[in-house]
């Protein structure tokens, strides 16, 4: 049993009789003096007179946010010492200053408050990450930390084999906690203990530094365009709230500048990215792009947003793989959104990259405003919302017809429902709406001026969900569900710009309207009939089914026959998901009539556990027609090597559309992405490109950690 194990000792009471001015200590505010008092916790204190005090057995120290252990101290007063005495520490000793630096010795001569004097055969551990291993250490006012002779990696070491991956070896480092930077000296980089570059000076930031200006991690990049290259990205902060990224990108084709510009603001933020090339592919020019978005909240608790894409021609965000977009939109939207009321203004600039589609025929310019609130009628009861909505687009050309139409739309709705639970469990409910659209369109002979129509519209609905649990604890709900819906058959003649495609699924089975747009509004009389079914078991897996159809009493020729609503009944939806233990889920959706003649089916597979990751997609489509399977997986080979791979493939065209393969490396102190690409679709402006990367990432300068990552296995 330790007889002393707490024996608390105000060391600065007795460093107060040597410091001078120790007499107006006590006059000092309290917080200052804190400051400057040290407690001393160990097994065995010995006192030699008034200028000695010995510690042995489990000694701790505390002195501000600073720890020492060791297995013995010596303290001996010295009148004549700024610091009141000094510290003569046996070891194995270890000194915590803060949460993210640890200093490991066999022995140490510091001052009294710890924050300055000499260790020897001494490691300096950084954030749990990057080691720097010495014979001595020099401390220097709590602040800089000096080495010479000195090893450092982030790499775990064994005694079998104490070589680690990746080591730099310097003649001296000084370590400066307060800039949170790492000054070397003759320093030379080592792979497997072979040397590989030598550089006399080299400025690198501590593992705890979050932003710092200097280089980032340089990657290798070959395409079968633009042939093999190096990105060497480089970090400027522009105070604490804005940073710059450029990227020289230098290849036998190509000489380009990449940059990224982020900034903060008080209220919101904004980021800018883009780079602007000098290549071989287009002569005579310069080619580049910008994207850029932001944030801003408002007053009032508006939310002012905006987005910017451009680019100077077709094929340049995918000769260098920077975008797979080929509709370009840029932005500005106003909006405010409260539990009853929605407000949003939006104004919008389309551009299109599609060799198919022409600028001035595609509506570039799109404006909308929108004003919805929900409320509780006093009168009715049930639930109501009204919206306000005012849309127009503008096409560049000034030819008459489709190609050069422009509009302006003002629409108004009235929307109500109210429902009944019935003692029987059954949920009935009524349901009525009224839209109002006005139209103005210019350009187009076809239709007149300015055009408006009412709406109107009518329904009830009958739901029972039906809940069984058996004795094994499987519960199963059964909701059948029927909808009688009535609307205006009457229409005006108004072009379709916002409801050319329509989809029909599980959820919009039961609503008023499948038009996604207000162009069209669905009409006639009509009955949406499906019920669903889902059972849930104990043992961990589920099992949900969907089934309905339409039917109306008359066919208006509204949806065309890919959309599976064409005719006097709809094609059959079926939905099937299966979710089964170890995060593995099935999902198939189809339309279908009643001759099993598939309209259109979608199935998807979705897979995840500790080792695999996948996802896989399969979509036909009978009108289009269209037919594509998509793979996307990854699968841990061990702890510290994971394969990637990825694949697209259109059935129309008879080959992939695009294949990509992965390998990353990665444990505690080196991070390694390996990548192989190819894009094989073509057009007149762009044509198939394979692409190789190659990143190597040295973890602990500011790289961030590597947690979970496993590292050098050591065997006894």
């Amino acid at each position: 049993m330790r007889a002393f194990r707490v024996f608390l000792l105000w060391l600065a009471a007795l460093g107060a009789i040597a410091q001078p001015g120790a007499g107006r200590a006590q006059q000092q505010p309290a917080a200052q003096q804190a400051q400057k008092t040290a407690t001393l916790v160990a097994d065995r204190v010995l006192a030699k007179g008034n200028s000695t005090l010995i510690a042995e057995g489990h000694v701790e120290i505390l002195f501000g946010t600073t720890r020492l252990q060791a297995h013995k101290v010596i303290y001996a007063r010295d009148p004549y010492s700024p610091d009141g005495g000094q510290l003569r520490i046996l070891g194995p000793l270890t000194l915590r200053d803060g949460p993210n630096t640890v200093l490991l010795a066999d022995s140490a001569e510091l001052s009294a408050d710890l924050r300055s004097g000499i260790l020897r055969s001494a490691r300096l551990v950084l954030n749990q990450q990057l080691q720097l291993a010495t014979l001595e250490m020099h401390r220097v006012d709590g602040r800089y930390s000096e080495l010479y002779k000195t090893v450092a990696s982030s790499c775990r070491g064994c005694t079998s084999n104490p070589t680690p991956l990746w080591e730099i070896r310097a003649k001296s480092i000084v370590h400066d906690q307060q800039a949170q930077q790492l000054y070397f000296s003759n320093a030379q980089l080592r792979v497997m203990d072979l040397p590989v570059f030598y550089l006399p000076r080299l400025r690198l930031p501590d593992p705890t530094l979050k932003r710092a200006t200097g280089f980032l991690v340089p990657t290798v990049k070959s395409t079968s365009k633009l042939g093999v290259g190096l990105k060497m990205p480089y970090f400027i902060t522009l105070g604490s709230h804005a940073d710059v990224t450029v990227t020289p990108y230098l290849s036998p084709q190509t000489r380009t500048l990449e940059f990224r510009l982020r900034k903060a603001f008080r209220h919101g933020n904004a980021e800018f990215s883009g780079a602007i090339s000098d290549d071989d592919l287009v002569t005579g020019r310069l080619r580049g792009y910008i994207f850029g978005s932001g944030t801003f909240q408002l007053p009032r608790d508006f939310t002012l947003s905006f987005g910017l894409q451009t680019v100077t021609d077709r094929a340049y965000l995918l000769d260098y793989d920077y975008s797979g977009q080929d509709r370009l939109a840029s932005n500005v939207t106003l909006m405010r959104a409260r539990h009853d009321e929605l407000i949003s203004a939006s104004l919008v600039h389309y551009r299109t990259l599609r060799a198919a589609e022409s600028n001035l025929t595609l509506p570039s310019l799109v404006g909308n405003a929108l004003y919805q609130r929900r409320f509780q009628p006093a009168l009715i009861g049930g639930e109501a919302d009204f919206s306000l909505q005012t849309h127009a687009h503008y096409r560049r050309s000034d030819t008459s017809g489709v190609a050069g139409r422009d509009l302006e739309r003002a629409s108004a709705r009235l929307n109500w429902r109210r429902s009944w639970l019935w003692r029987n469990g059954m949920v009935a409910s009524t349901m009525a709406a009224l839209d109002a659209d006005f139209y103005s369109i210019q350009q187009d002979a076809a239709f007149a001026g300015s055009i408006g129509h009412l709406t109107p519209a009518l329904g009830a609905e009958l739901r029972w969900p039906l809940v069984r649990t058996t004795g094994r604890g499987v519960r199963q709900v059964l909701e059948p569900v029927v909808q009688i819906l009535w609307s205006d058959r009457r229409a005006a003649a108004v072009p379709n710009e916002d409801s050319t495609l329509v989809e029909f699924d599980e959820g919009n089975l039961f609503s008023l309207s499948r038009f996604p747009g207000a162009d069209r509004h669905e009409r006639g009389l009509r009955a949406n009939i499906g019920a669903s079914w889902t059972r849930f078991d104990p043992a961990g897996w589920s099992m949900g089914v969907t089934l309905g159809r339409v039917f109306r009493a008359r066919d208006l020729g509204q949806f065309g026959p890919d959309s599976g609503l064409d005719g006097a009944t709809s094609n059959w939806l079926a939905m099937v998901q299966l979710k089964l233990p170890r995060n593995l889920s099935l999902t198939n959706r189809a339309l279908f009539d009643d001759r099993l003649s598939f309209t259109k089916n979608e199935a998807r597979i979705d897979w995840n556990n500790a080792r695999w990751a996948l996802s896989s997609s399969y979509i036909w489509v009978a009108a289009d027609p269209t037919s594509e399977w998509s793979i996307d997986g990854a699968y841990k080979l061990s702890d510290t090597w994971t394969g990637k791979a990825n694949w697209r493939f259109d059935f129309d065209s008879g080959q992939a559309a695009f294949a990509g393969l992965g390998l990353v490396y990665r444990n505690e102190c080196v991070a390694v992405d390996l990548s192989l690409s190819r894009r094989f679709t073509s057009s007149s402006s762009v044509s198939p490109t394979t692409s190789f990367g190659l990143t190597v990432a040295l973890i602990g300068f500011g790289t961030g950690g590597a947690p979970g990552y496993a590292g050098q296995r050591c065997r006894n």
